[in-house]
């Protein structure tokens, strides 16, 4: 299995490149973004936590996360490679999922650095909408447009994390805990830095160049 890690800064298209770009590739696309949602959506003690650091602009601790993402890992067999976007997000992280793919004898294979100015960042959150029933997101430009979800009616709705003063705090703990993660994979030869602005369709290029490549 070819595991690959995207990494970027909240609102640096992550979730977008990594969706697109492991149904070209024959991937599959692993989001702690989706666990965490579908364990709030539980209701149980583990997604309460989950909403109380989500809402706050702060990290899921490490030994959650991690626990989610390994054990969706675990979930699938015989598939051509995986892509990992929002975890790691810390080094405790890393190595912890260095450890366990080494037990089974695999590895990261490659990371993708989606990079992006601090004020299209900010720019780029703020302005999000998302789906209550799909999660699917908008700009502010489609909500504008409608009010309900193009792919299945749903209302949608700004989340908390995505307010102007919460997107600057999740934007200074990213960069305070989670940058050096870049230099972690660029000692170990394994980061590619992409250019993360312009078109969706043209960042996808690049994105899929650098894998192909790889």
């Amino acid at each position: 299995m070819y595991n690959v890690v995207f990494l970027g800064a909240p609102g640096a298209g992550k979730g977008t490149q990594a969706a697109v770009v492991a149904e070209k590739m024959g991937m599959v696309h692993v989001a702690t973004g989706d666990l965490f949602r579908k364990a709030i959506a539980s209701g149980d003690e583990l997604g309460k936590q989950v909403k109380s650091y989500l809402e706050k602009g702060q990290l899921v601790p490490d030994k959650v996360t991690v626990a989610m993402v390994l054990n969706r890992i675990g979930q699938l067999k015989g598939v051509k490679g995986v892509i990992l976007d929002g975890f790691p997000r810390t080094l405790a992280q890393a190595e912890a999922l260095d450890e366990a793919l080494k037990a089974t004898g695999g590895k990261v294979g490659r990371v993708i650095y989606l990079a992006a100015p601090e004020a299209e960042l900010v720019r780029r959150l703020s302005d999000r909408w998302v789906c209550r029933a799909c999660q699917a997101t908008y700009a502010g430009a489609d909500k504008a447009e409608s009010d309900s979800c193009r792919k299945c009616g749903g209302e949608l709705h700004q989340r908390p994390d995505d307010t102007p003063e919460t997107v600057q705090k999740r934007l200074s703990v990213y960069f305070k805990e989670t940058a050096p993660l870049i230099d972690y994979y660029h000692k170990a030869g394994s980061l590619v830095e992409v250019d993360g602005t312009g078109e969706v369709e043209a960042i996808t290029g690049r994105v899929v160049a650098a894998l192909k490549k790889a």
